[in-house]
């Protein structure tokens, strides 16, 4: 582990940016990179959309998008345990960035099987990278830290996703979507020079001469540590739920109501690029906001889950009567607050919570879980969109978040009365 200098009190977010080096250069390669993600979600929407004029191709689409990191979990999280986890970030952003290019060859409707392909294997590399970017920054900070950089990457994140989104859309509608793709490719290369400058701990190299089958033991283990800890397994349901529930459905939804009820800029695009904009400053102010009343205690993060569901409840229920396109972006916005809640809280519970030894598989199992009920919630989305139609989809998904949400309340009393340990 990076040995830094011992803090007694939190820090603050310009403290830790400034003092921690290899933070600021985590931080700052997730910046661009972000950026150019969702450059390449709106224009890969948007051109799905225009090639085929299905709701289900789009689903299929996310569906895309969220399969390959949960098949690729088990692998992801075994190399995130035994592989020095900067270069896996690396050379996961290096292959992207390659990958993304041939987005530009997809033309005509009979090329999007083609994009497709190229998006499952993008989004598989990204089932690597993002556990392994979780197990790796509490590595990189002291205890002190680790509350501030959890909700400074989260809020970074949402930032991106609000400034990306919407520059996205406006680059995809004035400049054409073939323009974001390159910009995306770009900022995975920008992002791998900046990790390239964060240390190597050193502390994987010898794990990873290991047999195969020694790695398929460990990623058993890393399951048995799950389902032993209940406590750790249940925190990390938290966004797959959120994911099936309220998360995949509305994805598709949004692209109907961009495309056929508020149209904003060529296809719709920037009015895409606005609902994901105010998406993601709701999932930046909220955690900020969360942080101020519940701080690093435990117990008061995993009381604002709760808050959480209910916020994501009253957002859709804001959003699904389409009585103006400033409604849906409020109760879009909403809905980003609760989720940005729920998000950052359940991964600062598990950092704290989790050891460093199986870090790895227990972020790309709770990856993997996200990604699954992601694709599920956007598979039903696109089927009920197309044989029930967007009013009542949205209903639907305004409502199911109430049954996670109450669940989560009913285990949060009870693990308030019994005393969890920290990492062992």
């Amino acid at each position: 582990m990076v040995q830094l200098p011992p803090a007694e009190a939190p820090v603050g977010y310009l403290d830790l940016v400034r003092r921690n080096r290899a933070f600021r250069r985590l931080w700052l390669g997730q910046v661009v990179s972000l950026l150019g993600d969702w450059f390449g979600l709106i224009a890969s929407a948007t051109l799905v959309a225009r090639l085929t004029d299905s709701s289900l191709a789009v689903g299929a689409l996310f569906v895309a998008r969220m399969l390959p990191p949960f098949l690729i979990s088990p692998v992801a999280g075994v190399l995130a345990d035994r592989m020095d986890r900067r270069d896996l970030l690396v050379t996961a952003d290096l292959v992207r960035a390659v990958i993304v290019l041939g987005f530009l060859l997809v033309r005509e409707p009979e090329d999007v099987w083609l994009l497709y392909a190229l998006t499952a294997t993008q989004l598989a590399l990204g089932g690597v990278f993002f556990p392994a970017r979780n197990a790796l920054l509490p590595s990189l900070v002291t205890r002190a830290e680790l509350g501030a950089a959890n909700a400074l990457s989260a809020t970074t994140w949402s930032t991106m996703l609000a400034v990306g989104a919407a520059l996205g859309g406006l680059v995809a509608g004035h400049f054409g979507v073939r323009t974001a793709f390159v910009v995306d490719a770009a900022t995975y290369l920008v992002s791998a020079v900046f990790l390239l400058g964060i240390p190597r701990l050193g502390s994987h190299a010898a794990a990873a001469a290991r047999t195969a089958r020694a790695a398929v033991g460990e990623y058993v283990d890393g399951l048995r540590y799950l389902f032993t800890h209940r406590e750790v397994l249940f925190t990390a349901c938290n966004k797959a739920l959120f994911a099936l529930t309220a998360g995949g459905a509305l994805q598709v939804a949004q692209v109907r109501i961009a495309q056929h009820v508020f149209v904003v800029g060529d296809g719709g695009s920037t009015g895409l690029g606005m609902m994901y904009a105010v998406a993601g400053l709701g999932t930046g102010i909220g955690p900020i906001l969360a942080r101020r009343v519940t701080g690093d205690d435990p117990r008061a993060m995993r009381r604002a889950i709760v808050v959480a569901y209910a916020l994501v409840c009253a957002g859709l229920l804001v959003v699904a009567p389409l009585a103006g396109f400033a409604m849906v972006l409020a109760g879009v916005f909403l809905r980003g607050v609760g989720g940005g809640i729920n998000w950052v809280a359940s991964t600062q519970l598990l950092m704290m919570r989790v050891p460093d030894a199986v870090r790895g598989r227990v972020f790309s199992s709770e990856f993997a879980i996200f990604t699954l009920c992601q694709a599920v919630g956007t598979a039903y989305g696109g089927w009920t969109l197309d044989a029930l139609g967007l009013e009542p989809l949205l209903f639907v998904i305004a409502l199911l978040p109430a049954v996670p949400g109450v669940a989560w309340w009913y285990w949060v009393r009870r693990l308030d009365r019994i005393a969890i340990p920290g990492p062992r």
